[in-house]
């Protein structure tokens, strides 16, 4: 698919579309006389790449997830070996989307690959799900978190207001929105920030949780594989609890284009990521047991919240703010990856051509970071916490499954593509399978949500053939496409990449 921009820009600055009809705001040049180019930079180093990715992993779900796991396995013995085994899978799919970051160099992450693999229809489901589905829940779920957490110490004696924390939730959605649409300098460098407030939290947990442990407070561990036994209906549930809370090491490669030297930077930034995530979070919930019975954690609406009132008194009202803290990274890290999914896909004409363009002095793609604000906005307050979970989960896996089936019949079907990081095959191998039979077995365990997320992903491929593939549709619905394209342009003072604009 061949288009041509909305708008033409000549060095003067004037909007064409056979007469002048505005003028761009004045670019600021140091070097009035030096042309610029409107992309996005490569602003990306190593220790960014690292704060995207544990900034975006260490969000609500260790501090909500620990309950729907040692619900769906039983026991405390079953919930910290699942939390071990969801830590090193999620290590084989990060090492899977290491090599095709490295062999692929664009960004968009799933949205890529599939269409890399396995074409154009496949590549479109997934970007359809993604926008209907995958990102407004994910942004919702975390962004409760976050309402949940920011506002528990002012209710330290009464329930929270569901009202009230669904409105400070969309106040910090539209502030992580704003900031993206901003800076990519300054939302990274928030990003790094927020990732030591993560880590901080961590801590603040392990710690104590270890000092009790060396006094002997283990109590919770004897009998550890003692309770109910987990089920062949529970486990599908337990382990997208387990993979919801290490969801993110694929967000670096959504943002390819931006990393400097991708050869070497992604995988390290996700190995390293990955093995200091793993970590923190099995000795986390080490401590959690080390402080809290099973009932408790079970009966918790903030494990993280309860745990700290046991162990640190005064002091554990900081606590929720660290965790909110931690949950408005997620925010900031996920929003700030799949906009370039949106971008890209733009790009590739899977979206409306707006969605593929960047502020003239920003320098961000920022009509791909505020189009999901509204569909956030609707699932926010609608859903329930867990369902969304669920909900978003069965695509979500489903996919990242093809992507890594799809690595696997990239070594056959193009051999020659430069690899400078390659997995052994029986990685790939194992983590799709595993992804694509939890996915049906969930079918199977959870029929309602799982099959309310097939059907909606089946409707990917009727919108398809209707918006991309028929090309003769009416003229009045191009103009005003056409028209709305140009408003939007000039509204948001965004042109398409690569124009180059003179003072």
């Amino acid at each position: 698919m061949v288009r041509k921009p909305a708008l033409s820009t000549l060095s003067n600055g004037n909007y064409l579309q056979g007469q002048s009809i505005g003028r761009l705001p004045s670019v600021d040049n140091k070097e009035t006389s030096r042309e610029e180019k409107v992309v996005l930079k490569k602003k990306v180093t190593f220790l960014r790449g690292v704060s995207i990715i544990i900034g975006t992993i260490i969000g609500a779900g260790i501090f909500i997830s620990p309950k729907g796991i040692l619900q769906n396995t039983g026991s405390v013995g079953m919930s910290l070996i699942l939390w071990t085994v969801c830590g090193i899978l999620s290590m084989f799919g990060a090492l899977c989307y290491a090599e095709l970051g490295t062999c692929i160099k664009k960004s968009g992450g799933h949205y890529t690959y599939i269409l890399e693999a396995f074409g154009p229809l496949l590549a479109f489901v997934r970007l359809w799900v993604e926008l209907l589905i995958i990102r407004p829940a994910a942004t919702a779920v975390i962004s409760l978190a976050f309402g949940r957490y920011i506002l528990e110490p002012f209710f330290i004696q009464c329930e929270i207001p569901d009202l009230a924390i669904k409105l400070i939730t969309a106040v910090g959605i539209t502030v992580v929105m704003v900031l993206n649409s901003m800076s990519v300098s300054w939302s990274a460098r928030i990003q790094m920030f927020l990732t030591f407030c993560k880590l901080t939290a961590i801590l603040i947990i392990i710690v104590p949780g270890v000092m009790q442990l060396i006094k002997g407070e283990t109590q919770h561990f004897k009998d550890a594989f003692a309770g109910n036994d987990a089920s062949i209906m529970g486990l599908p549930l337990a382990f997208y609890s387990g993979m919801y809370a290490y969801s993110g090491w694929f967000y670096l490669n959504f943002v390819t284009e931006e990393v400097e030297n991708p050869e070497r930077n992604v995988p390290l930034a996700i190995c390293v990521s990955m093995v200091i995530v793993t970590v923190g979070y099995v000795l986390t919930n080490v401590a959690y047991f080390a402080a809290v019975s099973p009932e408790e954690l079970l009966s918790s609406k903030a494990v993280a919240v309860t745990f700290a009132e046991r162990l640190m008194g005064n002091f554990s009202l900081a606590v929720p703010i660290f965790v909110a803290l931690s949950c408005f990274g997620s925010m900031n890290g996920g929003i700030f990856a799949v906009s370039r999914m949106f971008y890209v896909a733009s790009r590739e004409g899977h979206l409306p051509e707006i969605l593929s363009m960047i502020h003239i002095r920003k320098h961000t793609p920022l009509p791909a970071v505020i189009v999901l604000h509204p569909l956030t906005m609707i699932m926010l307050f609608t859903g329930d916490l867990y369902s969304l979970l669920t909900f978003l989960s069965f695509a979500r896996w489903l996919f990242i499954g093809l992507v890594v089936a799809g690595l696997i019949y990239l070594r056959y079907k193009r051999p020659d593509m430069p690899r400078p990081f390659k997995v052994p095959l029986f990685i790939p191998a194992l983590f799709s399978f595993i992804c694509l039979f939890m996915v049906a077995l969930s079918l199977y365990s959870d029929p309602v949500n799982t099959g309310i997320g097939f059907a909606i992903t089946l409707t990917g491929v009727p919108a398809y053939y209707l918006f991309i593939i028929w090309d003769n549709k009416p003229r009045w619905f191009r103009r005003l496409l056409d028209k709305v394209t140009e408003t939007l342009q000039i509204i948001l003072e965004v042109v398409p990449a690569e124009d180059r604009l003179k003072s």
